[in-house]
């Protein structure tokens, strides 16, 4: 053996070293698992598609699996339009499900729209499933905090409904269309106006399909995502006589609103009263007033001359008489068995 320099030993380290970065790297961009598992499922990706599906940081595996599942289900689709998915933020796995599924089922999909029903936030694989099973919708739904749809009929009686809706997904109208809850709004409002147009309870209990078919008639899947195909009415009970509490609650108010006027008309009249009492103390004080001056008259007609003794004398006669006069009208009218009070 030669003997190695250090230059050379150096070169060599150097040498490896680089090899070893050189096969990590070629590792770290390219899975070969992954790589040869396409190559063997007749979805060939290059090591350099791998590369840049790396360098865009996507993972390979969300595209490659994908891409081997759609092309051993014969469903003809491209990387490119994968990745172009992947990066819009759409779910590859979901798509291509769909995609499978709805050719196994017959159903009219392409990449683009169960791309475009993705990316819109509808779930494109339970909407073929859909498609394919129909599904259930209770109304109203237990999730609403309510067990039943309560309607009253002409006759005042309160009904209580609980109906079932089958849908199935329509594919052309995902895109766009309402979703479940507008199904169960428009169902339960067109319970309630059927039964509100009854003339009587007793008619839609006898003939509960009436709901069914005239709610079915209204074309209530318009404008939604899907296709009612029928409308069943799974229990109806009878609830309260709405009408007749509807009365008594207005008798109630109306006696109150009488009341409120009677004591409206009675404070009325107190004021009145006391009104009136008060200009009764007021011409009082007037009376007191002017009776007050008569003193200070007769002084005024003494000094004057225009009054002499014997005038005066009379005109104490003559209020001597009055208040005797006056006294025996009083005793007069004083109830019997009352005895009256000797005066001092």
């Amino acid at each position: 053996m030669f003997p190695l320099d250090s230059a050379t030993v150096g070169l060599m380290i150097l040498v490896l070293v680089v090899g070893l970065i050189l096969l990590w790297a070629f590792f770290y961009f390219v899975p070969v698992k992954l790589w040869l598992a396409a190559r063997f499922a007749h979805a060939p990706v290059s090591i350099l598609s791998l590369v840049g599906m790396r360098m865009k940081r996507i993972p390979q595996t969300e595209i490659v699996n994908p891409l081997i599942t759609a092309i051993q289900a014969h469903i003809p689709i491209n990387r490119e339009d994968l990745e172009a998915h992947y990066l819009a933020g759409g779910n590859v796995n979901l798509v291509v499900s769909a995609l499978i599924a709805a050719d196994k089922a017959r159903i009219p999909l392409t990449y683009q729209k169960a791309t475009a029903i993705d990316l819109a936030g509808r779930n494109v694989l339970e909407a073929v499933e859909m498609s394919v099973h129909p599904r259930v919708i209770d109304v109203p739904m237990q999730v609403a905090g309510r067990d039943t749809i309560d309607a009253v009929a002409q006759d005042g009686i309160q009904l209580k409904v609980k109906a079932r809706v089958t849908v199935k997904a329509d594919i052309d109208k995902l895109i766009g269309g309402a979703s479940e809850e507008t199904i169960i709004a428009r169902v339960g409002e067109g319970i309630v106006t059927t039964i509100g147009s009854a003339a009587s309870h007793k008619a839609v209990l006898q003939d509960p399909d009436r709901i069914s078919k005239t709610v079915l008639a209204k074309g209530l899947d318009a404008g939604t995502a899907f296709a009612i195909l029928s409308i069943d009415i799974a229990d109806i009970d009878v609830g309260e006589n709405i009408g007749a509490r509807l009365q008594i609650d207005q008798a109630e108010a109306d006696k109150q609103i009488a009341q409120a006027k009677a004591e409206e008309r009675r404070a009325l009249a107190i004021a009145a009263e006391q009104e009136m009492r008060a200009k009764e103390q007021e011409m009082r004080a007037h009376v007191v007033q002017a009776e007050a001056g008569i003193p200070m008259a007769i002084a005024e007609a003494f000094r004057s001359g225009n009054l002499g003794v014997m005038d005066y004398y009379r005109l104490k006669n003559i209020q001597a008489d009055t208040n005797m006069r006056e006294g025996i009208v009083k005793g007069e009218q004083q109830p019997a068995g009352h005895a009256s009070q000797p005066q001092r």
